[in-house]
């Protein structure tokens, strides 16, 4: 994640003042510090920067917690909240309108991922326990590429788009697109717009007079977390001109510093309503601010995590593999279910950061090259077996090892190292049989 260097940092900080039995004033103005040096690397906005660490200092010098037997916990709480408070603005889910449809207008720069955020918006809307059928409506006319893309996307998805020959008017598509969902009885409307500079007044003119044709309930304006304070600043022009209701901070997954995320809200007062954490259109999240303050510090973020294992376990596939357990019946097949369930839930760096606790750990997986390679020349090993060997690996000989190596692309060496590895794993659930579920029930575990 993009705040994996400040992660670290701030990490570092805290674990020096739990190395300390009592924290004066002294300690806490040295730590701050290394914290605000911290946040302005990272491309925090220096502003937001500085009146994080004032109010952080406000809330522990002087308290009577500092006294207490932990008081750099009491440090990493206060961080937390104000960090939290920092991200938080406005309301950060997705409001409906009081006539259907409900317009989404999504607007930002070229370049920022707004076609590909129509579609993981329509995914995620999708997704409510209502499960309802929104519209794409491609009116980036300036891009014809991006009409293409969003078609593409829509039949991947099997979402309903609406298009027009790019001699139409950006106006004319918007308002026929909002026609054709009410008359097709579809509660959403999705509207991508041809992205633009801030600066460019004749384009934002036009996103002006698209609004008015189409009265938007929201206006999300999609930002690449990579462009740094540039976004911030987009994000104000945008604002003034539109008035926009809630962001989509889009390449969450990359490298970049992150700063921007931690400053827009603060000095817009726009909230965030999305992040995007992949390419892949199922790579969007609802944005919490305590769960993204958590992450920040390094504590995980476990409701998520549960959130995305729901969403990618089969509850009755759950079941038999508890009875499975019980009767230690755990075999390949089992195994190859459980990886690709993990594969849906995301990258290991993905899930190592919703998990509190893994910093350190993280760190040394990647030391021992755990990545994504090597799961996926694990599960061409497994599909490289017939069903019987699945079930029952003891019949795995020297020739049929070598057959799965040369069918996976693998060698003998890695087709054995998975086997005992395996075997490992069976001594486990063979344990966990013998417990007969006394402390773990496995089916309500991967429900929560």
């Amino acid at each position: 994640m993009p705040f994996e260097t400040l992660t670290g940092k701030l990490t570092a900080v805290f674990q020096r003042l739990s190395g300390k039995g009592h924290l004066g004033e002294k300690d806490v103005d040295e730590a701050l510090k290394e914290v605000r040096v911290a946040l302005l690397e990272a491309d925090v906005n220096f502003r937001v920067a500085r009146d994080l660490v004032a109010k952080v200092r406000e809330k522990t010098v002087g308290s009577p917690l500092l006294q207490g037997l932990n008081p750099a916990q009491h440090v990493v709480k206060v961080v937390n909240e104000e960090l939290a408070a920092v991200l938080s603005g406005g309301e950060h889910k997705l409001t409906t309108s009081p006539q259907t449809p409900t317009v989404v207008m999504l607007v930002g720069l070229q370049g920022s991922g707004k076609t590909t955020t129509a579609a993981k918006l329509a995914l995620h809307l999708r997704r409510a326990p209502s499960r309802p059928q929104p519209l794409l409506v491609a009116g980036d006319l300036r891009r014809p590429a991006a009409v293409e893309q969003l078609m593409t996307l829509g039949k991947q998805l099997d979402a309903p788009v609406y298009t027009e020959p790019v001699t139409s008017t950006a106006v004319k598509v918007a308002e026929n697109g909002v026609k054709r969902a009410k008359e097709l009885g579809l509660p959403w409307v999705i509207l991508d717009t041809g992205g633009r500079l801030h600066i460019d007044d004749e384009l934002m003119a036009e996103l002006e007079a698209v609004k008015r044709a189409v009265s938007p309930h929201e206006i999300l304006l999609v930002v690449d977390a990579m462009t740094g304070q540039d976004a911030v600043q987009a994000a104000t022009e945008f604002h003034q001109r539109l008035g926009l209701t809630g962001l989509v901070l889009a390449k969450l997954d990359g490298d970049a510093r992150g700063g921007a995320a931690l400053s827009i809200t603060a000095v817009t007062g726009v909230p965030i309503k999305f992040i995007g954490t992949g390419e892949k259109t199922d790579a969007l999240e609802p944005f919490y601010p305590d769960r993204m303050a958590s992450r920040i510090l390094g504590m995980g973020d476990v409701l998520t995590l549960v959130e995305k294992a729901e969403q990618a376990i089969d509850t009755e596939k759950a079941q038999e593999l508890e009875k499975k357990l019980r009767r230690a019946k755990f075999d390949l097949e089992d195994f190859l279910e459980q990886l690709r369930a993990m594969k849906k839930i995301g990258s290991l760096n993905q899930l190592f950061d919703l998990l509190p606790g893994i910093g350190g750990l993280k760190k040394r997986l990647a030391e021992a090259n755990l990545d994504e390679k090597k799961i996926r020349r694990v599960e061409a090993i497994v599909l490289s077996m017939t069903r019987k060997e699945r079930r029952d690996p003891d019949v795995l000989n020297g020739s049929r090892r070598r057959r799965i190596a040369q069918g996976s692309g693998t060698t003998v060496q890695e087709v054995n190292q998975l086997l005992n590895q395996f075997r490992e794993m069976q001594k486990v659930m063979k344990q966990f049989a013998k417990s007969k579920g006394r402390n773990v029930d496995l089916a309500r575990m991967l429900q929560r």
